[in-house]
């Protein structure tokens, strides 16, 4: 049970770890309950509702199982799970549009590209692909993003010759992206302040048509872990402050730094941090 995953729902977190001996996933009823109860007190919900069903002998707690999971102190703490079928069951106790909503995101995110490519990036602390790339490089990023889209879309790994746009900021014009890339790739990277600064360039860049933020943090962990010996623990930064400080980057720098900064921490090689970096590095895409 070492694989962890952290879903997001309505910007509300769903815990999960992998059971490798039954190949699947089981889900925090508290945060399930949470979603679609809306109650403020969702362990107490969950009691009530818990004992009712224990008294009605419901099949719903037939496969409840405890498992330990992060809780919200950072310590692990035993927590009632139940596989996707589970999840199910316990959605059709909750006759809501919220309920209908969340199974709809339940059953189907994993087929999406977001989903599938997310996969991908869960396999990167397996393989030994992160450890033969060059750190800061133009090919490195190439390679990140090769391994996470391909198959799902066929500019995969390559560089734009288009132009592109977001919320009114155009990027750097796909005439001199080769020139631009070339020049960011012989940034220095020796200080913390000079590996945020090629980061910041590369956002500005945005050599893909699409993946950009997902590929260059995975790039930027990498530059991280080789100079400083630490990566960001990316569950530190809220979503909406590090969309913000990314608007004003190119710009203004300084909010950036001091979030990422804040949340660098010496566990380089732990697969737990690495996972919950992938999952917040996709919810803020979302």
């Amino acid at each position: 049970m070492s694989k962890i995953s952290i879903r997001f729902f309505d910007n509300k977190e769903v815990r999960a770890v992998w059971d490798e001996e039954n190949a699947k996933w089981w889900f925090s009823v508290v945060d399930i309950v949470a979603i679609l109860s809306e109650s403020a007190d969702a362990r107490n919900y969950w009691y009530v509702l818990k004992n009712r069903l224990k008294k009605a002998n419901s099949e719903v707690l037939t496969n409840c199982k405890g498992l330990k999971l992060t809780a919200p102190d950072g310590k692990l703490r035993l927590t009632d799970t139940f596989d996707s079928q589970g999840i199910i069951s316990l959605a059709k106790h909750f006759p809501n549009n919220k309920a209908m909503k969340f199974l709809d995101w339940f059953l189907y995110s994993d087929n999406t590209i977001d989903g599938q490519s997310k996969k991908k990036a869960y396999s990167l602390f397996e393989g030994n692909m992160l450890k033969s790339l060059e750190p800061g490089s133009i090919k490195c990023l190439q390679q990140i993003h090769a391994y996470l889209f391909g198959g799902l879309y066929d500019f995969a790994g390559q560089i734009r010759t288009l132009n592109i746009s977001k919320g009114g900021f155009r990027f750097a014009s796909a005439l001199y992206l080769d020139q631009s890339l070339k020049m960011i790739e012989r940034m220095p990277e020796m200080t913390f302040d000079e590996i945020i600064n090629k980061y910041v360039e590369m956002n500005v860049a945005h050599p893909f048509m699409e993946g950009n933020g997902r590929s260059t943090r995975i790039w930027l962990d990498l530059m991280l872990k080789r100079t400083l010996k630490k990566c960001v623990d990316w569950s530190k930064i809220k979503k909406n402050d590090y969309l913000n400080a990314m608007i004003i980057s190119h710009s203004d720098s300084t909010t950036i730094k001091r979030l990422i900064e804040n949340a660098l921490t010496n566990k380089i090689n732990d697969r737990e941090m690495f996972m919950k970096g992938i999952d917040y590095s996709y919810y803020y895409e979302e």
